[in-house]
């Protein structure tokens, strides 16, 4: 019975109802973003919500709301709906994790480039076993710099907005043809390591100083501000293909990993690129 609130110009946000489920009919053109998030079983099979006020809060889905310029809304009430649905729904799950994503839509049947009158903002849930096939987990990332780009300075790469996600399945095919899981994602003419697929990377290593590190971009308007990756001690820095190369080369590199609110935490095993 996932929560669904809707919202006009003229009535702001509707009081959340519970319905078994719900079949949306939008306009193809209409505003989207959405959230990720995960409850986990605990003791007793209770589940557990995994820093759910970091998914919602203005860094994520609120600050996304802002560069989409559809309605505000109330991070509490909202937080508070999704504790309830996972409240009800808590003895269908068994040992998996839960998947929780809150999703933002406009409704307006119109065809333009404003900020809509109508929205509707729904929560789905399911239940998420391994997220890549491979046995290992260990991921081989495809990195073809001069070919795609997931984001750019000014754009919303730090926004879970659905058109992020549709311009990069070009990407991820081509990945998956090289035998890879995921899109090594590169930034500029200096090749900057962003991303890998949708998790935030991060590089364990010996840096050019000789002090050992754990590197990660910083989180700028081409970033998505990870919330798994919180509490960890980082360095923020831009690192960039040829630096990487040239530490794997003098064997600096002492691993590297992503990390995502679905994929959790993932190491790379190997980079392939086309020469």
């Amino acid at each position: 019975m996932p929560p669904a609130l809707r919202h006009s110009r003229q009535t702001q946000f509707s009081i959340a109802a519970w319905i078994t489920f719900l079949y949306v009919i939008s306009h193809s053109s209409s505003h989207q973003l959405f959230e990720g998030l995960k409850a986990y079983p605990g003791d007793h099979k209770r589940l557990r919500l995994f820093r759910p006020m970091l998914n919602i809060n203005a860094d994520r889905m609120c600050g996304s709301d802002e560069k989409n310029y559809v309605f505000a809304f109330d991070e509490s009430e909202l937080l508070e709906c999704i504790r309830r649905l996972v409240e009800i729904d808590q003895d269908w799950v068994s040992n998996a994790d839960l998947y929780i994503r809150p999703t933002f839509i406009s409704t307006e049947p119109s065809l333009g480039v404003k900020k809509p009158a109508h929205a509707l903002l729904y929560v789905i849930m399911c239940l998420l076993g391994p997220y890549f096939d491979n046995k290992t987990g260990v991921l081989a990332l495809w990195a073809d710099p001069p070919k795609y780009t997931r984001a750019w300075k000014g754009g919303t790469g730090d926004c879970k907005m659905g058109g992020n996600y549709g311009c990069s399945l070009s990407a991820q095919y081509e990945a998956v043809d090289y035998g890879c899981q995921q899109v090594l994602w590169l930034h500029g003419e200096d090749h900057q390591i962003t991303e890998a697929g949708t998790m935030n990377i991060f590089l364990h290593w010996i840096n050019e100083h000789g002090d050992e590190e754990l590197a990660t971009p910083p989180q700028d308007d081409i970033i998505l501000p990870g919330v798994t990756r919180q509490k960890f001690e980082v360095t923020e820095r831009y690192l960039t293909m040829s630096q990487l190369f040239s530490a794997l080369k003098q064997q600096r590199v002492k691993e590297m990993f992503g990390s995502g609110t679905a994929c959790m935490i993932r190491p790379t095993g190997r980079i392939i690129r086309e020469r």
